[in-house]
């Protein structure tokens, strides 16, 4: 066999099924031995063809988080590789164990200037937990094996750089055994369970910060919280691990949050922070703080941390349960519970209630709507923007549902390529994305992928003709909104001349009928719902300095554009101020 051949065979060795991407020039050699594999049905590889590299590395970043399992991208030389790259940064900051193929000009070539010539070697240092070049073929064995087992192992993306030429030499040597590692449990110092002990037993009110570490422990989160009588707040990413089945759920706290967490945490006298790296610091309170993590290195990144314990989340709440006091005051717990519950039926709730004669579609009823007739074990994907608002926070988790999105990386156009790579990994469970128009036009042709392999994925548009997530940001800043209007175009249009089932909703009567039809529907299927462009979700937790900001950019649109327009936008935007 080639080196090339040789490569594939590593990657069947290591349960790999299938490699996104797009064939070509120096690429070729790996091409033309994922098809001699024959396929998976026949123990090998699939090819999957996309119409975009970047949409390759997202839909290896989806299939990757959802299995857990290694996943595989590749590009050609020079331009093909360089558009992994922005999938690749979202995939290596969620900690998606992927392999990039990032194939090269002729060994020889290098560092002449040639045709295409780029160094992906340096350009994917910074978004990759490995990333070498392979020269020769005795060297490419090894390197392969080191690839696959940094990506597996740390959780993130491994690039090897493999020149044209060098694929095709014949293979020298010996290959390395692949034997998957079990994970090792990551117990808890002793010490810290005491100190942990000794704080939370003299606060009389704790509060709960989940994030997407809390992964495998609901259950045992769900029993620290009876036993501190917490109420439990979870990041985007925790959301589908730790919302289900909850009673001491209070939502989400940040931009897109909801609900009674951010008063919750800064009401209570000790934070606990289970399996999450919250990015927001504005969102965190000054208040005495334990952060739980596997990462030793994100421990105190965010906030001042007391006490940072270096563990998984479910062997320390499985060590500290037993050192707890007993009979908890749960006053601050009940009226956590009390405030989340008018929050969620009067500003939350109420979007969804008396809407459906309302034009344009209130997107929140939308949601709501999706949330409903959605099967009970869908993938969800999310754009970037007002689409992870509403998910966030309309999709009920379930426990058996799963919502994921550019949660870390926040690139726009990822919802629908994630799907794909969810629909090919779970093809008979329901997938839907989640598509802001803004997104889904700039990686509109992954609607012919969708078509080439005939995925039942469901694409759910949210078109209101504008960059909502930029205008919010735009007006809370002072600044009136600018450039962030799109042309309307009927997306339904042309997802119905690729030979999707398609429909175009402007009425909310008929959405829930088209939902149904598109969700039985063989194939992939398309519903465009218009949604109010002026619908703009405000956080939970509301600066002086955002209401300053607003009021003087809505100052300067009646000034600029006249009051119509300022009033239509107050409007829309009275059901998101909280009225409790």
């Amino acid at each position: 066999m080639n080196v090339a051949e040789q490569i594939v065979a590593q990657l069947v060795d290591a349960g790999v099924h299938r490699i996104y991407g797009i064939v070509g020039d120096s690429l070729n050699p790996i091409v033309d031995a994922v098809r001699k594999t024959g396929g998976s049905k026949k123990g090998g590889i699939d090819w999957i063809h996309v119409r975009h590299e970047e949409a390759a590395a997202f839909a290896a970043s989806a299939e990757a988080q959802l299995t857990g399992k290694l996943a595989v991208c590749a590009g050609s030389c020079g331009p093909g590789n360089l558009h992994l790259i922005n999938g690749l940064y979202d995939a290596n900051r969620t900690g998606a164990p992927v392999l990039a193929i990032a194939s090269h000009i002729p060994s020889v070539q290098i560092g002449s200037m040639y045709f295409q010539e780029t160094h992906p070697d340096r350009i994917f240092e910074e978004c990759s937990v490995y990333n070498e070049l392979i020269s020769s073929a005795a060297q490419s064995p090894r390197t392969v094996n080191s690839a696959i087992r940094h990506a597996v192992g740390l959780g993130g993306i491994s690039v090897i750089t493999l020149p044209g030429d060098v694929s095709d030499l014949k293979a020298v040597e010996h290959v390395p055994t692949y034997a998957p590692a079990r994970p090792a449990t990551l117990a808890p110092n002793a010490t810290d369970i005491e100190e942990a002990a000794a704080l939370l037993n003299k606060a009389d009110k704790v509060a709960i910060f989940a994030g997407a570490g809390v992964e495998g422990a609901h259950d045992e989160v769900i029993a620290l919280a009876d036993a501190l009588k917490a109420p439990i707040g979870h990041s985007l990413r925790g959301k589908h691990f730790i919302q289900y089945d909850n009673p001491f759920d209070v939502g989400m706290t940040g931009l897109l949050g909801y609900g009674a967490a951010a008063e919750g945490m800064n009401d209570a006298d000790v934070l606990i922070l289970l399996g999450t790296d919250f990015p927001y610091d504005q969102f965190l309170p000054d208040t005495p703080t334990i952060q739980v993590d596997t990462h030793a290195e994100k421990l105190g990144r965010r906030t001042d941390v007391g006490l940072a314990i270096h563990a998984q989340v479910k062997p320390f709440i499985e060590a500290l349960l037993p050192h707890l006091r007993a009979n908890r005051s749960d006053s601050f717990l009940k009226s956590k519970i009390k405030k989340h519950s008018e929050i969620m039926h009067a500003p939350v709730g109420a979007y969804t209630r008396n809407v459906e004669k309302m034009r344009p579609i209130h997107p929140e009823y939308a949601a709501h709507l999706l949330n409903e007739t959605a099967a009970k074990d869908a993938i969800f994907t999310a754009d970037t923007g007002m689409c992870n608002v509403w998910t966030a926070r309309y999709i009920d988790p379930l426990g058996t549902r799963r919502l994921i999105g550019s949660l870390l990386h926040g690139s726009m156009a990822n919802a629908l390529p994630m799907a794909l790579g969810a629909q090919v990994a779970y093809p008979d469970r329901q997938v839907v994305s989640v598509s802001g128009d803004g997104g889904l036009s700039m990686l509109l042709g992954e609607l012919i992928t969708a078509k080439m392999y005939d995925l039942p994925v469901k694409v759910v548009v949210f078109n209101n003709s504008t960059l909502g997530m930029v205008k919010l940001e735009m007006l809370v800043n002072g600044l009136p909104d600018f450039q962030t209007d799109v042309p309307d175009t009927n997306y339904a249009d042309i997802a119905r001349a690729i030979g999707f089932h398609a429909e175009r909703v402007e009425d909310a009567s008929r959405l829930e009928d088209a939902y149904r039809e598109a969700f039985a529907a063989p194939g992939p299927a398309l519903v465009e719902v218009i949604t109010d462009p002026n619908a703009l979700s405000l956080p939970p937790a509301i600066t002086g300095g955002q209401v300053v900001g607003f009021a003087t950019a809505m100052s300067k649109i009646v000034l600029n554009r006249g009051i119509a327009e300022a009033f239509s936008m107050a409007t829309s935007n009275m059901r998101n101020i909280p009225r409790l």
